[in-house]
């Protein structure tokens, strides 16, 4: 099947540095035939070998496709139920996922075939918890030497470090509106543009992004015109981020809007889990959960919907 290119998404705005990129929104995308992605309630991830992964609360918990939407695979259905945040590793020549369990309590490793490397649980060494199942980790990232960063977004506001070893480093964050807390840590991401690299972290209910460094001191606040970010993913200078209410976010490298993508025009649609397949409408999202740049700058959307909904925005400039 071709896919239906609808007109230009792009609904605000330009870079102060010059004309904001544009796209278009491929209609008929993916091809799922038989299949159904679930609840998406993930995230997404574009590997070197030019495909898509999605992880859904489905049966099929991981879903691969290539550029053009079809199937390639999906896995594992022992990892049903709780997958949630995902980040891409580059080691030596291999590539692998970091994936945050909300069921399990947990985070693992994985080759991108879905073999289970090793597993962390819960940063009882913290002294924080008082029971694995107040540890509700939303996203992993992993540093430029191998440590691991978690944000337990659903848990209590803290971001955990972990050397290469898996070894308990430190916690950052924790609850709170002022600078450096948090409410709701949803997503964490490397932030390679800065040197040395950074994290930023969507702070989704105090309606912000923060900056950390690598050792957890915060350095900076983001505030342009954001809702509820979820997450965020990097190309060159541009960073999109996933706004729960409505639409997606375009910020360049200095944290300046460049643009609104797809502003859902009814807030009666926005941030909701329900919205029925017969209320979705091109170029208007719902509820955006994830957002994934591919090699050739097309952007992937995943909605937070019961029903399953990912997008793929073509870019034409």
């Amino acid at each position: 099947m071709t896919p239906t290119l609808l007109p230009l998404l792009l609904t605000l705005g330009a870079a102060p540095s010059g004309p904001s990129p544009a796209f278009r929104w491929v209609q008929d995308w993916p091809h799922l035939g038989e299949l159904s992605l679930g609840n998406t309630h993930g995230c997404m991830v574009w590997t070197d070998e030019g495909n898509l992964y999605v992880n859904t609360d489905s049966e099929r918990p991981m879903f691969i496709f290539d550029a053009e939407g079809n199937v390639v695979r999906t896995w594992s259905k022992e990892l049903a139920g709780g997958l949630h945040g995902m980040t891409l590793s580059h080691e030596g020549d291999r590539e692998y996922l970091y994936l945050s369990h909300l069921g399990r309590h947990e985070v693992l490793k994985t080759t991108l075939e879905g073999e289970v490397i090793w597993t962390l649980p819960y940063p009882a060494t913290s002294g924080l918890y008082e029971s694995p199942d107040q540890y509700k980790p939303t996203g992993v990232a992993v540093g430029p030497d191998g440590s691991i960063y978690v944000a337990d977004g659903y848990g209590l506001n803290w971001i955990h470090q972990f050397d290469p070893g898996r070894a308990y480093v430190r916690s950052f964050g924790g609850p709170g509106s002022e600078p450096g807390k948090f409410h709701t840590c949803h997503g964490i991401t490397l932030d390679r543009r800065t040197d040395p690299p950074t994290l930023i972290i969507a702070d989704r209910e105090n309606h912000r992004l923060q900056r950390f460094d690598l050792q957890g001191e915060f350095i900076e606040l983001i505030e342009a015109d954001l809702r509820r970010p979820c997450s965020v993913s990097i190309q060159g200078d541009l960073m999109a981020v996933a706004d729960l209410a409505g639409r997606v976010t375009l910020l360049d490298g200095e944290g300046h809007l460049v643009a609104h993508l797809g502003d859902n025009p009814d807030p009666a649609k926005r941030a909701r889990n329900d919205v029925p397949k017969a209320q979705w409408a091109p170029g208007e999202f719902l509820s955006p959960h994830s957002v994934a740049w591919d090699d050739e700058g097309n952007l992937y959307v995943m909605d937070w919907n019961r029903f399953g909904r990912v997008s793929k925005l073509e870019r034409l400039h």
